[in-house]
């Protein structure tokens, strides 16, 4: 998980309690509980409440909870820059791999290599199962690969997980491509991390 000053949790809390809450709410396409301070974030097909006041971030209900339990510190760090830097533009409909956007070799290495291969593994022979994970989550079916999926871990930004289903010849794969403009909404490592979460919320 990134944990340089320029992204980590705790600068990204600074700068979001420093920001104007009715211009994070039309860039990133969120609301505002003014009282309580906090803002609500769509996570894939839950709400979170990300309170500056007393920088915490929770579910709105308890399947929000338990997405947020099983993305872990991935998740916290992903919606915090996502506030901090979304952009009221529309998508691009170019998809691209999210080594391209940026931070290439981050995506080679120990464990930032991201875990497609425990994707094609679970899902390569079970295809109703991968679109039905994918359904709980919010995402649709896309038109790529053998099968596939396109989510919405935030508001502004998408993200497709193909799969290719293992048969005689050829062993299962899986991909996984954001709509170009996620590098005008997140950092690079930022980038890294919101693959992270729609892999592991598929796990």
């Amino acid at each position: 998980m990134p944990d340089g000053t320029q992204s980590g949790e705790e600068h990204a809390w600074g700068l979001l309690s420093d920001l104007d809450p009715e211009d994070v709410c039309r860039r990133a396409n969120v609301s505002f509980d003014c009282p309580a301070g906090c803002f609500k974030l769509r996570l894939f097909s839950a709400d979170i409440l990300v309170c500056t006041r007393y920088r915490r971030i929770s579910g709105d209900s308890p399947a929000a909870d338990i997405l947020l339990e099983r993305l872990g510190g991935y998740a916290r760090l992903s919606a915090l820059w996502y506030l901090v830097g979304a952009r009221d533009i529309p998508i691009s409909g170019k998809l691209v791999k999210p080594g391209d956007m940026g931070g290439g070799e981050m995506y080679q290495r120990g464990t930032h290599v991201l875990p497609l291969d425990r994707i094609a593994e679970r899902y390569g022979g079970d295809i109703p199962g991968f679109l039905a994970q994918g359904r709980e989550l919010g995402g649709e079916q896309a038109e790529y690969g053998d099968v596939s999926l396109r989510f919405f871990p935030f508001p502004r930004v998408t993200v497709i997980l193909l799969l290719w289903k293992k048969d005689p010849e050829f062993a299962a794969r899986a991909g996984l491509l954001f709509d170009s403009s996620a590098s005008f909404h997140l950092p690079v490592d930022v980038i890294w991390s919101t693959a992270m979460i729609s892999l592991l919320a598929m796990l």
